[in-house]
């Protein structure tokens, strides 16, 4: 049932804005008008961000920015939490006070995003009920690297008797693909450096180092052979799979393009994907640490922090309210990964 506001409508918002494209520098808080929800949209009241390397890696110059239809001034950040403030007329599926989460193309740093009530994440926003038992920080970590682990588990389709080799296993990607290929019933061995390890076997991943000499390390590990391969940071285990005989049908990237092997698109996720990943950490099935999280007011710190590609799992901006907040333990350094999506 439909049901619209009767409370007096915000005004402003905060929002990080970008005048001009660059690094964490760039990044400032403005105060804007807050719009209204249109037809078919509806207004959330953002509580939690999370952040993603294509966050910075879009806004970084013009010409990246143009691939992905931004301009200045642009906002910032893809993956939200909240809760739904306002309908407009003909959005359907939501009520006022509904909790949510989703991804809200380079808008979604502020203190309300505008989101289509059936749209996706690259046209118009998305949104999706939040389960009971997710608080809205780990909600804000699931759109995007959720949605592209996904892709990623269904090009190379792991199950018992399997062994996959997951590069950069330690990212905020990584975490969900480990886990994800662990619940399908693969044995999963992750890259990542020497301080990652004991976080990669919290994960159910056998940890081994990247860099020169990983098909002779994974081969020490797994006499028996890798079976399938997923690279989230760049080339190198693909070609380490090769290298071990792995079919380039079982392995994909979704941080470069290799001739013969198949990328994953988090942008083609199947339906309901999302909501399944959902559940399994509404289920404790499936955990999803946070590595730190920073008031909107420390944006640059954040991003710093996040860019550096050395924090494990996902790095959230808090905004206002957080809804059943829950306080984890920072992991330690580790390699991280790109976002998977790819919009053209």
């Amino acid at each position: 049932m439909q049901q619209h506001s009767t409370r007096t409508p915000a005004s402003t918002s905060r929002a990080v804005r970008l005048e001009s494209f660059g690094g964490p520098e760039v990044l400032d808080l403005h105060e804007v008008p807050a719009q209204r929800a249109g037809t078919g949209q509806i207004r959330v009241r953002v509580t939690a961000a999370g952040l993603n390397p294509m966050d910075w890696f879009m806004t970084s110059d013009a010409e990246t920015a143009a691939r992905f239809g931004l301009s200045l001034p642009a906002g910032f950040g893809t993956d939200y939490a909240g809760v739904v403030d306002q309908i407009g007329d003909g959005a359907t599926g939501f009520t006022t006070g509904d909790r949510v989460y989703g991804g809200a193309l380079s808008r979604a740093v502020a203190d309300f995003v505008i989101v289509a009530a059936a749209g996706t994440i690259a046209e118009g926003g998305d949104a999706h009920h939040t389960p009971d038992g997710i608080d809205d920080r780990t909600a804000a970590t699931l759109a995007i690297a959720g949605c592209a682990a996904a892709a990623a588990l269904a090009v190379v389709d792991p199950g018992p008797g399997d062994t996959v080799l997951i590069g950069g296993a330690a990212g905020g990607v990584g975490v969900f693909a480990v886990q994800l290929a662990r619940l399908a019933g693969a044995r999963v061995i992750g890259t990542g450096s020497a301080t990652s390890s004991d976080f990669l076997r919290s994960l159910g991943a056998e940890p081994v180092a990247y860099g020169d000499g990983l098909a002779d390390r994974v081969r020490g590990l797994a006499p028996g052979g890798v079976t399938a391969a997923i690279d989230l940071h760049g080339t190198e285990t693909a070609q380490a799979a090769r290298e071990l005989g792995v079919a380039d049908a079982r392995i994909t990237t979704i941080a470069a393009q290799i001739d013969g092997i198949t990328p994953a698109n988090g942008a083609n996720a199947a339906p309901g994907a999302l909501e399944e990943i959902a559940r399994l950490v509404a289920t404790n099935e499936l955990r999803v640490p946070i590595a730190a999280h920073f008031p909107v007011e420390q944006i640059r710190a954040a991003v710093e922090l996040q860019a550096g590609r050395h924090v494990h799992s996902k790095v959230v901006i808090d905004l206002q309210g957080i809804s059943g907040a829950r306080r984890f333990p920072g992991p330690g350094a580790g390699a991280t990964d790109s976002a998977g999506f790819v919009w053209r």
